[in-house]
């Protein structure tokens, strides 16, 4: 990942001294700040590629931040620290702005194949189709095509909520989305909606790209929160 730079906002010197070499070591530019004006500030003047960013902050917290920052315009991808099982911390925190979340205690291992992920798809940022598995999704024709280029090429059918959900999830992928936030974008905060229509949807939609929709491999159900759209490293 050289070239690429992490700001690290944590107030634990352990884990931020342990965080900053594990980053260090594969190749980021490491900024640190251990308390949220520092790590507001340093947001704003180095931009970085990607921000770890702790919930409890002293003098600023996370959620206060992350908020400024995304009304500065800023579209780095955050990722968020929260304690274990705080659901409504989760989707406080997502719905502000940040793009996805590790509790405490976490993996270093996760934490870093999430950030990896992340940055990947900025480099790729301009693709117009989107490969997972046997499918592509071409953006521009808003169609999604299985075996895409080859002789067994053949079109999908999806409905138009289908068809606006996958786009979002791998226009996003990777990141966590919470239901409110899939109702806001692809039904248009419509009233009426509710999060059953969401599951709904997902449900439709996993029986037409999962191998196995009972046990999913692209879009993971994340317990009280939303989903979240995982590409296996292998695809």
């Amino acid at each position: 990942m050289k070239d690429h730079s992490v700001l690290i906002a944590e107030d634990d010197s352990s884990l931020i001294r342990g965080l900053k070499d594990n980053f260090s070591a594969r190749g980021y530019q490491v900024h640190t700040a251990m308390d949220g004006e520092r790590a507001l500030h340093l947001a704003m003047s180095i931009n970085p590629n990607l921000i770890v960013l702790d919930i409890m902050l002293p003098k600023l917290n996370g959620y206060e931040v992350c908020r400024r920052i995304r009304e500065a315009g800023l579209g780095m991808p955050i990722i968020m620290l929260t304690a274990k099982g705080q659901e409504e911390d989760i989707i406080r925190g997502l719905n502000i702005g940040a793009d996805d979340y590790v509790c405490k205690p976490f993996s270093i291992k996760e934490l870093l194949a999430r950030a990896n992920a992340f940055i990947r798809r900025i480099a790729g940022h301009k693709e117009i189709s989107h490969r997972f598995g046997e499918f592509t999704l071409h953006m521009d024709s808003h169609k999604l095509v299985r075996n895409s280029g080859s002789a067994e090429a053949k079109e999908i059918p999806l409905t138009p909520k289908e068809l606006a959900l996958l786009e979002l999830f791998t226009s996003r992928a990777g990141r966590s989305l919470t239901r409110d936030a899939i109702i806001n974008i692809v039904w248009h905060n419509n009233l009426l909606t509710t999060t059953r229509s969401v599951d709904r949807c997902v449900n439709t939609l996993r029986g037409k790209i999962e191998p196995d929709p009972q046990q999913p491999m692209y879009i993971k159900t994340l317990r009280d929160i939303g989903y979240r759209f995982e590409i296996p490293p292998r695809d």
